[in-house]
């Protein structure tokens, strides 16, 4: 039974990376999910599931929408260990200004005009994962 588990974990691999966990929970309902645990394990140990691997493609393919604190949570709601987190998301943290410049500049490309305007633009720039004073020096037209 446990050879049929493998073979649906690995076409879900296949088709892109899966948590450790996010696998555990599609596979959790098939009739050998009591050897569930040995295949991650197997799978884990070959190379062909990573969390460090998932966490790095997840960071690389949202970086560019999100900041650091929404990357941040969507990998946690996933199961991943802060301490890769961490990791994956190094690299980003010195540039988190120069994306929420971007996606600011996409999204309203001008500076508010009053208060209410610059209340609806921070609340869109914290919805999307990025720090106070990221969103205040942005807000105000400074540079990094």
């Amino acid at each position: 039974m446990s050879g049929e588990l493998k073979a649906k974990a690995l076409r879900l691999l296949a088709r892109r990376e899966h948590s450790r966990a996010e696998l555990a929970r599609k596979l959790s309902a098939e009739p050998a999910a009591d050897s569930l645990d040995a295949v991650l394990d197997q799978l884990e140990a070959a190379g062909l599931l990573s969390d460090r691997r998932y966490a790095e493609s997840l960071v690389a393919a949202r970086s560019a929408r999100y900041g650091s604190a929404r990357l941040r949570q969507d990998l946690r709601s996933r199961g991943i260990a802060d301490e890769i987190i961490a990791a994956a998301l190094s690299g980003e943290a010195g540039d988190e200004f120069a994306r929420a410049r971007h996606i600011w500049q996409r999204k309203f490309g001008r500076m508010p005009a009053d208060r209410a305007d610059y209340a609806r633009q921070a609340r869109f720039l914290q919805a999307r994962g990025f720090a106070g004073d990221v969103i205040r020096q942005v807000l105000k037209g400074k540079d990094a």
